[in-house]
């Protein structure tokens, strides 16, 4: 089973030793193959992942991998972007960035601030009531936006009246090109 990606002008997919280096115009990601029985046979337009067993679980595995290729590809041509709205009702909340952490105050009226750290290579900007997260690697900044919507979930109360906290209305998406508003 053989399971094709296309390359686009501009993007080069490299193989060093088991680990699939993908680089282009917003940068490079790194990924390592270890552990997969999956073949990769690169060419200057195409990426050609197959397995030669005929089990179920083999042929998943190419797929998985060209899912992952098309993502990196994705992710150094134009990106990935996550989206959170803040919500409250009770007190209002107030969000601070530093580096790698987000700072969010007054949650719930609670006098210590609520913290989350962001790893990664993942930029979070704030927009009013919508927390924005942006990076190259789609695993990342899903993971981001869940690290913030964890930090700010309602512990002790019915959530079902306290409706309060940082909600995903957004799974990481590619960005839009600028000008392309569908609205």
């Amino acid at each position: 089973m053989e399971k094709p990606v296309k390359i686009p002008e501009g993007v080069s997919v490299k193989l060093e030793g088991r680990e699939l280096v993908v680089s282009g115009p917003r940068g490079e990601l790194r990924r390592n193959l270890r552990g997969s029985t999956v073949k990769v046979k690169l060419s200057e337009n195409i990426a050609v992942f197959s397995s030669e067993s005929d089990r179920r679980k083999a042929k998943a595995h190419a797929g998985t991998w060209a899912a992952h290729l098309r993502n990196m590809i994705t992710g150094v041509t134009q990106g990935w972007e996550a989206r959170l709205k803040t919500i409250y009702s009770h007190f209002p909340m107030k969000f601070t960035t530093d580096g790698d952490r987000i700072r969010i105050a007054n949650f719930l009226g609670e006098r210590k601030d609520r913290t989350a750290r962001i790893r990664g290579d993942v930029r979070l900007e704030l927009k009013k009531d919508v927390v924005v997260v942006t990076g190259n690697d789609r695993e990342e900044v899903g993971q981001a936006a869940a690290t913030v919507e964890t930090a700010a979930k309602v512990k002790g109360y019915d959530r079902r009246v306290f409706q309060d906290g940082i909600h995903l209305i957004q799974k990481a998406m590619p960005i839009e090109p600028e000008g392309d508003e569908h609205g």
